[in-house]
């Protein structure tokens, strides 16, 4: 009962100074609605990154040829990778499913009818559509016929097909990619924007005829390939990079000279990133919580001072030290919890705007960031209002009672 009361006499307080209590509370409210705000958006990227790299599969992998960096790189003879190195990995590797070449450049002209845009272009095997998730959605993908013979075909992103002012009327028509004419077999289904970069503007050719586009990539092809199941990722990260080394005659001391990446690194990669970004946000809302507790600490100081005859008076009646302690901690506990009450509706209402604009992820506030907020505000209540709780418990009753 003795802490209902001192609640309620804490909210009496802060009824009765309204304006002084809002601006009292505002580094609070400021603090508690930052963090909220920067969980929910976090959170929000990461749940839509994770979404996204794992609708490619977790067992996904990428292998392209790089120079690594140091002397030992630089002692390394010329870097490649080749057909030949895909078909041994095709063939080598068990723990393999799907393999495909790949082959990207930037700024390809496509040309239909009198509309000219530009664009990537990734030439692919037929087994790229299952290995990134890319299913067509009108038309049909590449069938082997098309990869052994190089057929002059493509496949188009729902955007490229935007850009040319087109329809799904374009499958079975006929571009011109690079002056070449190629006729479209189909249109990739949606996969949407990444962090900016629309998933949907891109073109896919055979691999082989991209090869004739861009000679000088023979050299230099890409591997995206397909691991049996989640489970043998690492066992066939282990198969490949065996292989190739033995195939590039690299020694023992000699480093990779190429990468492989897999989608478990890469969501790893973000959240590594997400942590960084959380932590350097928290110090910054460090800031304000930090103002909004010396607010605190000099309203309640304030008073301390104001009622210092208030509290000779309970003194004399028998209150203890113990009681007079408790009833400002309490008071300055309630003033920072209805500042983050206050910031935490605040930041639900920046994550419910934030969510409406159309280029935004779906902003997610977890339940345990609404409970950090409450325990922030808190905690900064019991912490800047420990000393004035203190200043008035050891106050001399006869001092009190001859204040003015």
């Amino acid at each position: 009962m003795l802490v209902i009361a001192n609640i309620r006499n804490a909210l009496e307080q802060l009824w009765s100074n309204k304006l002084r209590s809002l601006l009292t509370v505002l580094g609070i409210v400021i603090a508690v609605a930052s963090t909220i705000t920067v969980v929910g958006v976090i959170q929000g990227f990461t749940s839509y990154v994770a979404g996204f790299l794992q609708g490619f599969g977790t067992n996904a992998m990428w292998i392209w040829p790089e120079r690594p960096q140091g002397e030992a790189g630089k002692r390394l003879g010329r870097i490649t990778l080749d057909l030949r190195d895909m078909d041994a990995i095709m063939k080598g590797c068990p723990s393999l499913r799907r393999v495909s070449a790949l082959v990207r450049r930037q700024g390809a002209v496509l040309h239909f009818g009198r509309n000219e845009v530009t664009g990537p272009i990734e030439g692919v095997s037929a087994e790229y559509h299952a290995i990134r998730n890319f299913p067509v959605a009108i038309g049909r993908p590449f069938a082997l016929v098309d990869i052994e013979r190089a057929h002059h075909v493509c496949v188009l992103g729902r955007d490229v097909v935007n850009r040319l002012n087109a329809d799904d009327g374009i499958v079975g028509e006929t571009i011109l990619i690079n002056r070449q004419r190629f006729r479209v077999i189909g249109i990739l289904a949606e996969k949407g924007s990444m962090l900016g970069n629309s998933q949907d503007d891109i073109v896919l050719v055979p691999f082989t005829m991209a090869l004739k586009m861009y000679p000088l990539a023979i050299t230099k092809i890409a591997v995206s390939a397909q691991a049996t199941s989640e489970l043998v990722v690492p066992e066939a990260r282990a198969q490949i990079t065996n292989l190739l080394r033995r195939r590039h005659g690299l020694s023992a001391s000699q480093p990779n000279d190429f990468q492989i990446r897999t989608q478990d690194e890469i969501l790893a990669a973000f959240n590594n990133m997400s942590m960084v970004a959380t932590v350097v946000l928290a110090g910054i809302v460090g800031i304000s919580l930090l103002v909004g507790g010396i607010g605190i600490m000099n309203v309640m100081l304030v008073s301390v001072t104001e009622r210092t005859r208030e509290i000779g008076l309970r003194k004399a009646v028998g209150a203890r030290r113990r009681d007079i302690l408790v009833q400002f901690l309490t008071e300055a506990v309630t003033l920072s919890v209805v500042g983050g009450g206050l910031g935490i509706a605040l930041g639900y209402g920046f994550c419910s705007l934030a969510s409406l604009h159309p280029q935004m992820v779906d902003v997610v506030v977890p339940a345990w960031a609404v409970l950090l907020g409450f325990g922030i505000s808190a905690g900064t209540g019991v912490v800047f209002g420990l000393i004035p709780a203190v200043k008035a418990a050891l106050l001399n009753p006869i001092d009190a009672l001859r204040h003015e």
